[in-house]
């Protein structure tokens, strides 16, 4: 198990609700988990129909076995702070700093800045020991941005420990990096059966294996029930005995008489071919994830939308392929 799981994907595709899952589903097997947030959204919170998360780690949930959910909701000025007074020991200097609005005017003037402390901030969690040598926890999944910004965010370690050469910056810069290539680390790319989220899945994984981090798994989300089999999906669909299916509406009650039940035969056969239409496209789009070469998990779409009972639902799901 990688003790770093790190969760992206396209706008969109439900990356939150996936990374919420993973830590339930790890969490259920009696792992001790942190649920990460770096985009200031606080979509956690909301899915755990909790308040708004500080930036502390807070429990969040306990899980059936026995294991936990904490979340942090990751703020760049006050991981500055922390910084500053780990590296340098400012204190009250610090405070001092951001009452001046100098903290603010350093993450807004470098945004690589401001990506250096999210990630440091997430491999430190990943890195932390207790008094008893053991690890604060078991596994840190992180709710990373889109997948067009993933590399960049993920990489820009690199970048400023090649620019800063000696001194806590660049020995900072090399620690997180070492976590984030090390097979401690895995990206997890979410996705829909859609012709853009795919292509960007596809794209961003190229950019993740040309920056030498290691790519984990590819997860369909909201995937749509089957309705028909392959046999009614055939190229007969469209010639399907019309007289038959109202004859089978109106023995089922639907329609009222016969000829009432002829009048829904042609709307029913749009809905059909419909669905036929998008049935072909997902298939087309699924035989395009197969061939990225990376395990490929689905998780049905839930009509009810997503709660927390749901949220369970998808982390039962999860564990049963066996991504946990």
């Amino acid at each position: 198990m990688s003790r770093l799981q790190v969760v992206s994907g396209k706008g969109g595709t439900g990356k939150t609700t996936v990374a919420a899952a993973l830590a339930l589903a790890l969490a259920t097997e009696g792992k001790r988990t942190l649920l990460v947030e770096v985009e200031g959204r606080q979509g956690i919170a909301q899915l755990f129909e909790t308040e708004a998360l500080p930036y502390e780690e807070r429990k969040i949930a306990v899980a059936p076995g026995g294991g936990e959910v904490y979340a942090l909701a990751i703020d760049a000025e006050l991981a500055l702070l922390d910084y500053l007074q780990m590296f340098y020991k400012l204190g009250g200097a610090g405070r001092a700093l951001k009452k001046l609005g100098a903290v603010d005017f350093a993450t807004t003037i470098a945004p690589g800045l401001r990506d250096v402390l999210l990630t440091g901030k997430a491999c430190e969690a990943v890195r932390r020991k207790d008094r008893g040598g053991r690890f604060a926890y078991d596994c840190v999944i992180m709710d990373a941005p889109p997948t067009g910004r993933i590399t960049r965010f993920l990489n820009v370690n690199d970048e400023v420990a090649g620019l800063a050469k000696i001194g806590p910056i660049h020995n900072q810069a090399q620690a997180v990096m070492r976590v984030l290539k090390s097979p401690e680390t895995q990206v997890h790319l979410v996705t829909l059966l859609e012709e853009m989220p795919v292509q960007e899945t596809a794209d961003g994984i190229a950019e993740l294996r040309a920056a030498g981090l290691p790519v984990g798994r590819v997860i369909v989300n909201m995937v749509r029930p089957a309705l028909l089999d392959a046999a009614a999906l055939g190229p007969g669909l469209g010639g399907a005995p019309r007289a038959a299916i109202a004859a089978s509406l109106s023995a089922a009650g639907l329609g009222g008489p016969r000829g009432a039940a002829a009048r829904l035969v042609d709307p029913l056969l749009d809905q059909a071919a419909e669905y036929a239409e998008r049935h072909a496209l997902e298939a087309s789009q699924r035989s395009l994830l197969t061939e990225l070469d990376l395990p490929l998990h689905e998780l049905p779409l839930l009509s009810d939308g997503v709660d927390l009972a749901g949220l369970y639902e998808l982390a039962a799901e999860l564990r049963q392929q066996g991504v946990s």
